[in-house]
């Protein structure tokens, strides 16, 4: 049964990157690799199907984020401008990037897409749901944060994985 979308319900979906190269010139400088690329178009392609109407994305400033946002692209529909935040590295601050997302939602965001790395993803997720312990993202994983404005509260609605995918299309 489908539930109908309220008004003051809004989504935060992290990301993580896809599969990234071992070998950079600089963690920032690691590019995706050909399984990173094709894991994170499996899941631009499964989430487009839910059509989650994202209207704001933020992407960590570190190539092997902004190509899996790149591949992303390709399936899923999001809006033309991505804000890069330098906060979403690896070692950046959860509880920054946390009230970075609801001055979005106070702004109207109604869904945001985050792209950023590990531990960053985990901790956010805590962060915005406090009584979440930090998730285990494997690489291209997706998890879906629903808030409630009216309420004030958050609640982790699913996460999955490439592999849990490909699981339920086989």
């Amino acid at each position: 049964m489908k539930r109908l979308h309220r008004w003051w319900i809004m989504q935060v979906y992290i990301m993580r990157h896809g599969d990234a190269a071992i070998q950079a010139a600089s963690d920032a400088a690691r590019p995706l690799t050909q399984k990173g690329k094709d894991e994170s178009l499996l899941m631009a392609q499964w989430l487009n199907e839910r059509r989650p109407n994202i209207d704001t994305v933020l992407v960590s400033p570190y190539l092997r984020a902004e190509q899996t946002l790149q591949e992303i692209r390709h399936s899923l529909l999001l809006p033309e401008q991505a804000q890069t935040m330098e906060g979403l590295t690896p070692g950046g601050n959860a509880a920054w990037v946390a009230d970075q997302i609801r001055d979005y939602v106070s702004l109207g965001a109604k869904a945001i897409l985050v792209v950023s790395h590990l531990p960053l993803v985990g901790y956010l997720v805590s962060e915005l749901c406090p009584h979440e312990a930090p998730p285990m993202f494997t690489t291209s994983t997706i998890a879906c944060i629903e808030m409630d404005e009216k309420q004030v509260s958050s609640h982790l609605e699913w996460m999955l994985s490439p592999s849990q995918i490909s699981l339920m299309k086989s």
